[in-house]
């Protein structure tokens, strides 16, 4: 399970220290030319990029002639197609459109599942493979996940359905070639249910860099509410308004709570 942080500006250079790959917000590379050239030196020093389509920060998926425009030009290791919130149907008629494009040879294409219910959902899933698709993302915020798993604590219960969801599409035999990517997180104690499962591929979260701005410190348990402080409002910060020493403690022991190996290295 490879992790990635997404981190404000002032932290990109030092972000491999905890990152195994860099997790790339397409929006932000034409906003913002110090985030572009990152991901362009990442690219060409041969860290692992993957590229969302900024739907959890813009409320919908980016721009569609800018994102071709950035899967051709920054060439990701993987890109995740644009899909819409909650919605089977349209997730998985996107989930066609970006089918008719050619990409470049390094580059994977995956899609999100998405559905307004856990049925809707889990078909969602099954159309996306059938598709072609062999990786397919889990979002960590869909509102029935509190009806899957109904729970006093709403982030927990968040938590705890999408591990239950997950747990469900592991063990469908149609989807037993399928790897996964788990995108962000209610609390960060989650991943380490799934049992370091190798499909499972990878995951992010800014969880821990959030929290670590708002100096909340991870417990060995980890927290039982998600941080209220979000990149949209941190992403310009000034790295002397950062307790560096917060970031480094949350995002170890974030591995620790999760058995997520140590970086042994980075480019």
């Amino acid at each position: 399970m490879k992790v990635s942080h997404e981190v404000p500006r002032c932290l990109l250079s030092a972000s491999p220290e905890f990152n195994d790959y860099d997790y790339c917000l397409p929006h932000l590379l034409d906003q913002d030319e110090e985030y572009k050239q990152y991901f362009i030196d990442a690219r060409d020093k041969g860290r692992y990029v993957i590229m969302d389509n900024s739907l959890h920060e813009l409320g919908e998926a980016y721009d569609y002639d800018r994102l071709r425009h950035w899967v051709t030009e920054l060439r990701p290791n993987e890109f995740i197609v644009p899909d819409v919130w909650m919605n089977c149907a349209q997730t998985a008629a996107q989930a066609k459109y970006w089918l008719q494009f050619k990409y470049h040879k390094n580059t994977k294409i995956t899609a999100v599942i998405q559905g307004e219910n856990k049925n809707q959902a889990y078909l969602c899933a099954n159309l996306l493979a059938n598709l072609g698709y062999k990786k397919l993302c889990v979002s960590y915020g869909a509102t029935w996940y509190n009806d899957f798993f109904p729970h006093n604590n709403v982030d927990m219960g968040k938590a705890l359905g999408r591990v239950r969801f997950v747990q469900g599409l592991l063990k469908l035999p149609q989807l037993k070639d399928i790897k996964f990517h788990l995108l962000g997180c209610a609390i960060p104690q989650e991943f380490g249910w799934y049992d370091n499962d190798p499909r499972i591929e990878t995951i992010d979260t800014s969880n821990p860099v959030m929290a670590g701005l708002e100096d909340t410190l991870y417990k060995e348990h980890g927290l039982n509410t998600k941080p209220k402080a979000n990149m949209n409002d941190y992403f310009d910060i000034d790295y002397e308004k950062v307790d560096y020493l917060n970031i480094i403690h949350n995002t170890t022991v974030f591995r620790e709570i999760n058995n997520i190996e140590k970086i042994k290295h980075y480019g």
